[in-house]
C-alpha cells in the first residue's frame, strides 16, 4: 500500500489551532490553510472538530464545507460525531471519509450502521488504547476500512491484533522518525504536526522516502535534463497552465538547475535571462505555482507545466500574462461549464442586486415553495417532451429546469463548484 503524508487541521471556534488540546491559533482561515498543505503535496486532509455545542458544530460543517472544496486531496471528517446522523452531515459537507472515535461507546455502537449505509470505504475509526482494538477487533474488521492510532507508542504492538491500515498521529518533526514509522506494515500513513510542521518539506521528503524504497506517492520525473532539446541559449521554455481550467498562465524559461530544482521541490522554477539567476516563482509575491504536471512536447524542447496557481501568474496583478488582445474573430467558444456558471452569477447578481420585470427575482420574492413548484412543473414538461418524436422539445424543457434549478442553488447557497466536487467524488 501506499503510505500517505495526511496534514491535518484542528478545527476550534472557527479556526485552526495547533493539536487537539494546545488552541493556539494557527489561522483563522482553516481553508486557506489545507489548500496550503494540498498545494506542498499532503495526501490527505484530516479534519478534527472539537466544536461543544450543536451551534458550534453547525458552524464547524461550514468550515469543512469550504475545506473540502479548497482542497485537491480527499477530506477525512472527524470529531463531535454522536449519532449516524453526524456522519452524514460530514460526508453531505463534502468529506470523502468520516471517523468514528472508538473512545466512544456510542460511536462503537453504530459503527454497523453507518458502515451500512454509507459503505466500509467511508468509515474510520480512531483509538488511543490496545483495549479500544482488542475488544472491538471483529466489528472493525467487518465494517471499517482503516483506523487512526492517535497514541504512536501503541501503533507497532496493534499489528498483533488487528492487520487494519492505520494511519500514525505524530509529533515529532524528524525525517528519520517518520521514516521509522512508514517503514511499519501496518501504517498506511503519517498525520499530526510531523506533518503540519515539515509541511514545506513533503515533496523533497518523498522523494527522498522513495529513492529508499517506501512505497510513498511521490512524483518522479522520468525525463532527464540531457533528454530535452535545448534552444540557442541552452534554455528549455516552459508554457505554464491553470491545472483546473487550462488557460494559459505565463511563457517563462529554465536551465538545468531550475528544471532540477523544479522537479525536486514541486514549485515551478525559472532562469531570469534579464537578472542572470534562478527565479522560484513567488519567492517574492508568494505567488508560488505548485506543480501537477509536467509534460514535454512531441520534439522533447518545450515543457507544459499544469500549476496550482496562487494570487496572479502576471507582474501586473492580473491572473494571466496574455491579456492583451491582439486580433479576434467572431466565434462560439461556449465552455458548457462557463455557461452554467455565468448564468449562476447573474441569478445571484439579481438576488442581491434586485431588477424590476425580473421573472428571477418574481420567483425570489415568492419564495422557496413557488421555486420548487415551478422546478417540479419543469421536470414534468422534460418527461412529457421525451415522449414527443421531436428532440428539440427536450433541449428546450432542460434548458429551462436548469434555469430554475439553479435559482434553487442559489436560494440555497449551493455553488456548481459544490455540485461538480460531489458528481467528481462519486
Amino acid at each position: 500500500m501506499k503510505k500517505q503524508f495526511d496534514a491535518c487541521i484542528y478545527l476550534y471556534q472557527g479556526s485552526a489551532v495547533k493539536t487537539l488540546t494546545d488552541h493556539t491559533i494557527v489561522s483563522e482561515d482553516p481553508a486557506a490553510l489545507a489548500a496550503y498543505y494540498c498545494n506542498n503535496n499532503a495526501d490527505r486532509i484530516i479534519v478534527f472538530d472539537q466544536s461543544n455545542t450543536d451551534e458550534e458544530h453547525e458552524e464547524a460543517l461550514d468550515t469543512i464545507k469550504k475545506i473540502a472544496l479548497a482542497c485537491e486531496v480527499p477530506v477525512i471528517g472527524a470529531g463531535n460525531v454522536k449519532r449516524m446522523e453526524d456522519i452524514k452531515k460530514l460526508i453531505y459537507a463534502g468529506c470523502a471519509k468520516a471517523v468514528l472515535n472508538y473512545s466512544k461507546v456510542s460511536n462503537v455502537e453504530i459503527t454497523e450502521e453507518v458502515s451500512k449505509k454509507f459503505g466500509k470505504k467511508k468509515i474510520l475509526a480512531a483509538y488511543m488504547n490496545v483495549e479500544e482494538l482488542s475488544t472491538n477487533k471483529a466489528l472493525l474488521e467487518e465494517y471499517v476500512s482503516e483506523l487512526i492510532c492517535l497514541n504512536s507508542s501503541i501503533v507497532e504492538t496493534s499489528k498483533d491484533i488487528t492487520t487494519l491500515p492505520t494511519i500514525c498521529s505524530l509529533d515529532t518533526d524528524k525525517a528519520d522518525q517518520i521514516k521509522e514509522y512508514l517503514t511499519l506494515e501496518n501504517v498506511s500513513g503519517v498525520t499530526g504536526n510531523a506533518i503540519n510542521s515539515r509541511i514545506a518539506d513533503i515533496f523533497p521528503m518523498k522523494l527522498a522516502f522513495a529513492k529508499e524504497g517506501i512505497a510513498v506517492s511521490a512524483c518522479e520525473a522520468s525525463m532527464k535534463w540531457s533528454d530535452f532539446k535545448l534552444n540557442s541559449d541552452g534554455m528549455l521554455p516552459a508554457v505554464v497552465q491553470d491545472y483546473k481550467t487550462n488557460e494559459v498562465l505565463m511563457v517563462a524559461y529554465m536551465n538545468e538547475e531550475a528544471y532540477n530544482r523544479t522537479v525536486e521541490t514541486g514549485k515551478m522554477t525559472y532562469w531570469s535571462r534579464s537578472r542572470n539567476e534562478l527565479w522560484i516563482k513567488g519567492d517574492t509575491s508568494g505567488h508560488y505555482q505548485y506543480v501537477k504536471s509536467l509534460s514535454a512536447d512531441c520534439d522533447n524542447d518545450t515543457l507544459l507545466a499544469k500549476v496550482s496557481q496562487v494570487g496572479a501568474a502576471c507582474h501586473t496583478g492580473k491572473y494571466s500574462c496574455f491579456f492583451n488582445e491582439v486580433l479576434k474573430k467572431e466565434y462560439n467558444d461556449t465552455n458548457p461549464l462557463k455557461v452554467f456558471e455565468d448564468v449562476y452569477g447573474v441569478i445571484a447578481d439579481r438576488k442581491v442586486n434586485p431588477k424590476d420585470g425580473s421573472y428571477t427575482n418574481y420567483l425570489f420574492d415568492k419564495g422557496i415553495d413557488k421555486i420548487l413548484k415551478k422546478l417540479g412543473e419543469e421536470a414534468t414538461e422534460i418527461v412529457i417532451a421525451a415522449k414527443n418524436p421531436n428532440v428539440n422539445e427536450i433541449k428546450y424543457e432542460i434548458s429551462d429546469f436548469l434555469y430554475h434549478m439553479m435559482v434553487l442553488m442559489v436560494e440555497k447557497g449551493v455553488t456548481w463548484e459544490e455540485i461538480m466536487a460531489e458528481l467528481a467524488n462519486r
